[in-house]
């Protein structure tokens, strides 16, 4: 008897599983089944959350702060969340100018829930975080995507926003430093991309800075509504704990942004999943008002750990690989692989081949830039420690030299 089709959701239909996570998941197969994989795949930091604010989650349970707490996050972090913006960002809010939310990609996502129709544009510069588009095909609006190749540095320039904008355009997102490439957005050129914004006041601005402690070479970092204050009132500022203080798994994201929007995205999350989890939210309060020697610390071991892949990488035949400026990725272009065949006999003919050879020939998982909007590049992820990382890139090395072409 014929299986009648189960309906979903139009928008369910428009969007892609991650290609992160994808890659993640074939090497846990991989691994699985007794291979010895070195996964490059992960956009987490290898370090333990520092010490303190475990203590923190911990005694937060046995003061049997368990409860819920409101939507929007305790008092006493979305306080800190304010003194974080105030301090590090320059930007004049109170804590009833921030909400907290179950993880970064949830700030993002209420955001653009709350905010999209049908027909509305989003414009995504490329490369960009495999989610962004996804997330906007999900809201049932349409991802204007804007290709930045190396000659730009991998940003946006204000000639190629001013032409992506239309009428329908709803949202720009930037990401500084930015996954995959690392790109990181000087004051100058923020304040070039703000003159075209605010020619154009129908264009909401959201800002993901999740990697902004993780800079590079004595760089600043700069968010757009600091470096262009009458940009504010229509931008959203997205950080969280993840990347900085390497509590990937707490899952909280928080942000800050205009009232009208706040008190729509908590409208919204107040019927999806209700406040961040409590001990979390703790755990969160003692990471942004503890030391903050650990940022320090890891923000070093990350720009020793990108010098060290970039000059192997750029060692291995037909890989290039600019030096980013932040975050914790490599992005090389495998342009001159393409076309070469692998010594188990396939034949490369794009990104994603290379990347799947690369594990199933190589024991080495990366992700595809093409995944990112922008080919034939790959994604290197060196959140791990020194002597995997020579590991991994010596591997890389020895499968590139064995191609023929």
């Amino acid at each position: 008897m014929q299986t009648s089709a189960r309906p979903l959701n139009v928008n369910l239909s428009r969007a892609q599983p991650s290609a992160t996570y994808r890659m993640m998941d074939r090497a846990a197969a991989r691994r699985a089944s007794g291979a010895h994989i070195i996964s490059l795949s992960a956009g987490e930091p290898d370090f333990e959350t520092p010490e303190h604010v475990r203590e923190a989650a911990i005694e937060a349970i046995r003061a049997g702060h368990t409860r819920y707490t409101q939507v929007a996050g305790m008092r006493s972090l979305r306080e800190a969340v304010a003194g974080k913006f105030q301090r590090e960002n320059e930007l004049d809010v109170g804590w009833q100018d921030t909400i907290v939310c179950s993880g970064g990609k949830q700030v993002i996502y209420n955001a653009l829930a709350a905010t999209l129709n049908e027909g509305d544009e989003v414009i995504v510069p490329a490369p960009y975080w495999v989610s962004y588009p996804e997330m906007v095909a999900l809201c049932g609006a349409h991802a204007a995507v804007v290709s930045c190749g190396i000659e730009s540095g991998f940003k946006l320039t204000p000639q190629a926003l001013s032409k992506a904008i239309t009428p329908r355009t709803r949202w720009l997102i930037l990401n500084s430093p930015s996954n995959p490439t690392g790109a990181v957005y000087t004051r100058e050129e923020l304040a070039a991309l703000a003159e075209v914004l605010l020619a154009h006041p129908h264009v909401l601005v959201l800002s993901d800075d999740i990697y902004e402690h993780l800079i590079f070479d004595g760089a600043s970092f700069f968010t757009i509504a600091q470096v262009e204050p009458r940009l504010a009132a229509r931008t959203l500022t997205m950080n969280g704990v993840s990347k900085a203080y390497a509590m990937t798994g707490w899952r909280i994201g928080y942000g800050t942004g205009p009232r009208w929007l706040l008190d729509a995205m908590e409208k919204l999350q107040g019927q999806q999943t209700s406040g961040a989890s409590s001990i979390s939210q703790h755990a969160a309060l003692a990471a942004l008002t503890g030391p903050q020697d650990f940022i320090i610390r890891s923000r070093g071991a990350f720009e020793r750990r990108r010098d060290r892949v970039v000059d192997l990488i750029n060692a291995a035949p037909g890989l290039t690989c600019p030096k980013p400026g932040g975050a914790f990725y490599a992005f090389a272009s495998c342009s001159a692989l393409i076309g070469m065949t692998t010594v188990a006999g396939t034949v490369l003919r794009s990104d994603e081949d290379v990347a799947t050879a690369l594990l199933d020939e190589a024991g080495v998982a990366t992700v595809h830039g093409s995944a990112f909007g922008l080919g034939p590049y790959i994604r290197i992820a060196y959140a791990l420690d020194d002597a995997v990382l020579t590991e991994a890139c010596s591997a890389i090395r020895s499968f590139c030299s064995s191609l023929s072409g």
